[in-house]
C-alpha cells in the first residue's frame, strides 16, 4: 500500500482460489500468526508483530462470491473508459473501474473518490446549463423590451405605499409577479393583456 499511501506501513496480501478459501475459513488470529511466520522467514525473527489484521471474506459475501475483475496485461484503455462511463445520470464505480488497482479493495476505494469527483463536476455543469437556459429564455423578451427597461430604483416612486408610479406605461406581468431581467431590473413594456393603470 506504500505506493497509494506512503508511510502507511500497511501490507496487502492477495490470496486466490483454494488458498483464499482456506484462509477465509480460519480465524483472523490464525491468519495473522501465519502471516507473521512468513514475514519473519523473509525479514528475520526480530520484526515486531502486526498491530491488526483485516481479512475480507469474499467467498461468503453474497454480493461478491469470490469474484473480482481481472483485465489482461495489455488491456486497451478504451475498454476501462467504456466500463466506467456514465449512462445518463447513472455513474459506475468499484474496483473494476480502477485501471491501476483493479481487482483490489483499495482500487474500489480510489475509484469511488474519482467517481464522486466526476459526479460533482457533472452536477456543477448541469447547474450552469440550467442557468444558461434560463438566460436564453429571457433574452428574446429583454431584446423586445430593451428600450423600455428601468432599474428597480427608477421603477419605484414616492407615490402611495405599495404602488409604484408607472406613469402612462404598462408593466408586463406573469400571474401577479413582475418579470425581472437577468440583471435584476424590472422589465417594463406595453402589454395588451394586462393594464397596470
Amino acid at each position: 500500500m506504500d505506493n497509494a499511501y506512503p508511510g502507511s506501513n500497511i501490507l496487502v496480501v492477495t490470496l486466490t482460489n483454494g488458498e483464499s478459501k482456506r484462509v477465509e475459513a480460519q480465524s483472523d488470529q490464525e491468519t495473522l500468526k501465519e502471516a507473521m511466520e512468513v514475514l519473519r522467514n523473509m525479514f528475520g525473527p526480530d520484526i515486531p508483530d502486526a498491530i491488526d489484521i483485516l481479512v475480507p471474506r469474499w467467498w461468503n459475501n453474497r454480493f461478491q462470491c469470490g469474484s473480482y475483475s481481472n483485465y489482461p496485461i495489455y488491456v486497451n484503455h478504451q475498454i476501462v473508459d467504456d466500463i466506467k462511463a456514465p449512462v445518463g445520470r447513472i455513474f459506475f464505480t468499484g474496483e473494476h473501474t480502477s485501471e491501476r488497482f483493479n481487482g483490489y479493495v483499495h482500487g474500489g476505494y480510489l475509484a469511488g473518490i474519482d467517481t464522486s469527483k466526476a459526479l460533482l463536476e457533472e452536477m456543477r455543469k448541469e447547474k450552469e446549463r440550467k442557468t444558461e437556459s434560463q438566460t436564453f429564455l429571457l433574452e428574446p423578451l429583454l431584446a423586445l423590451t430593451g428600450s423600455l427597461t428601468l432599474t428597480q430604483t427608477d421603477a419605484v416612486s414616492d407615490g402611495p405605499v405599495g404602488e409604484p408610479d408607472l406613469g402612462n406605461e404598462k408593466i408586463l406581468t406573469h400571474g401577479n409577479e413582475n418579470l425581472m431581467g437577468s440583471d435584476g431590473n424590472t422589465v417594463r413594456t406595453l402589454d395588451p393583456f394586462y393594464d397596470a393603470e
